[in-house]
């Protein structure tokens, strides 16, 4: 069967989801399709109170359902019965993803959704596997260390993957004992709600996950500065991880994670397999449109391949073809928005007009929808934007670089600091290099995070704070007590 739908046959939840049940309220927002502009619902805006009806109820759901107090394998039962359910419900999850998100169809169906269900399940299993420690004392004492969780954990993700970074922020919070009130993007809140939903019906306690919709301003704000939120887990733009933490120590310092920015470098060095750095860098930078906080889209090449690797890499930028999310077909995303769309090229305009050479696109496809083309960038100064800034969209740099000296430095960027790729058949090379990429994650001839749950993910410098994913991500979810008794 065809995952290919009709955005008009779709039933869109439209409304908070507390206790179980979807809650409509005033101040309505509409849902646009990147893919043609078309409004297919609106939602409401959840206030202060709104927020706080939502904590309430998972603060309650939290106590009284022994959530947390419960024998840890039935947590691990709850969960698994609800990952079996996501993937039994993988194509109307998928639908619903694909049709306000940049998400063609067939991407979310064989990644997105079932890379929900591995994360449940992966964080499943440390519900009844972590245990706390007894630690070396007097042999009159007893001394260990305790873990409890939070509480109630707020959770605020962006727009670009939805479902896999609910994923990210649900899965652990969940298996460490803990409620959940989660404000999904105000652009792709629909799959969001109905994961909200198939939970309930897999048997997690109503009130346990609630989901509130609305803006930052208003909705994530509020939610972020509740007195009854014991930690913040928030994946977004830098600014506005700048905003949360500040919420957050201003309304009584809680613990936050956060996943930002980043303008990643992929280093390649003259040795290395030049196909298979031009088919890896494409990947990426075409995957969601460039719409990823891990798109490397700044591309160090050493001189004497410089031309080779350009080359190649703007041929196959020339092969995407857009097309709406909700055909099966389609391989190439819209960007989320006509206004996304022209600060991209607004970017890309000021460095042309600065003396850059535009390789390949620059410019929007002739097509319906918010789809702009793959863009490579050479010859761009070093105070550029197009270098610089956190474009969000399928646009790369092209710099040369002559030794490991100059590639390292060239590499290192003010703000950012997520992720690097490297490319060389030299391990000795890799290991020097390892070191000296600031990043959080280094990929070595390959550009992007495999399935493998129990690496972390976590930015350096602005890119961000903790991490998701990786015991670390489970660890993050519960707080440390000291224990010392005297026998």
């Amino acid at each position: 069967m065809s995952p290919s739908f009709d955005p008009r046959d779709l039933t869109y939840p439209a409304g908070h989801f507390l206790d179980g049940a979807l809650v409509s309220g005033p101040d309505q927002i509409a849902v646009h399709a990147p893919s043609d502009g078309r409004v297919l619902s609106d939602i409401p805006l959840a206030d202060a109170s709104m927020v706080d009806r939502a904590v309430q109820s998972a603060k309650k759901a939290q106590v009284e359902s022994g959530w947390a107090s419960q024998r840890p394998r039935e947590r691990l039962k709850a969960l698994s019965a609800w990952a079996d359910l996501i993937e039994a419900e993988a194509l109307p999850l998928a639908q619903l993803e694909a049709a306000s998100s940049p998400r063609p169809v067939t991407d979310a169906l064989k990644n997105d959704v079932a890379v929900v269900a591995e994360q449940i399940r992966f964080f499943a299993e440390f519900a009844d596997k972590s245990c706390d420690a007894l630690v070396p004392t007097a042999d009159s004492q007893i001394g260990f260390v305790a873990s409890e969780p939070y509480g109630v954990v707020g959770a605020i993700t962006a727009w670009n993957v939805p479902l896999a970074l609910a994923g990210w922020k649900l899965a652990p919070a969940l298996a460490a004992g803990n409620a959940v009130v989660l404000k999904p993007s105000e652009m792709t809140p629909f799959s969001t709600l109905y994961l909200a939903e198939l939970a309930v019906r897999a048997g997690l306690p109503k009130g346990l996950f609630n989901v509130v919709l609305g803006d930052g301003a208003t909705t994530g704000s509020a939610l972020v500065s509740h007195p009854d939120i014991g930690k913040v887990s928030f994946t977004g733009s830098t600014r506005a991880g700048i905003e949360v933490m500040t919420t957050a120590a201003r309304s009584g310092l809680k613990p936050v994670t956060l996943e930002l920015g980043g303008k990643s470098p992929q280093v390649v060095f003259a040795d290395a397999d030049i196909e298979l750095a031009a088919q890896c860098i494409t990947r990426t930078i075409l995957s969601n449109a460039g719409q990823g906080c891990v798109a490397g889209s700044r591309v160090l090449v050493q001189d004497s391949v410089a031309d080779q690797l350009s080359e190649r890499i703007a041929a196959l930028m020339d092969l995407a073809t857009p097309g709406p999310t909700w055909d099966a077909e389609t391989t190439y995303s819209p960007i989320i928005s006509d206004r996304q769309l022209n600060r991209i090229d607004e970017i890309v305009s000021a460095a042309r007009h600065a003396g850059a050479e535009i390789q390949c696109g620059g410019t929007r496809f002739d097509h319906e929808g918010s789809f702009y083309k793959p863009t490579l960038i050479r010859k761009v100064s070093s105070d550029s934007p197009a270098l610089l800034e956190e474009i969000f969209g399928p646009v790369l740099t092209v710099q040369t670089f002559s030794d490991e000296d100059e590639a390292a430095e060239m590499a290192r960027h003010p703000v950012y600091g997520l992720c690097a790729g490297l490319f060389t058949r030299d391990l000795s090379r890799a290991m020097r290099m390892i070191r000296r990429l600031e990043a959080g994650t280094v990929w070595v001839n390959r550009y992007g995070r495999s399935r493998d749950h129990i690496l972390p993910t976590g930015g350096w410098k602005s890119s961000g704070i903790g991490q998701d994913l990786g015991k670390e991500a489970y660890r993050a979810n519960r707080r440390i007590k000291s224990v010392l008794i005297d026998l």
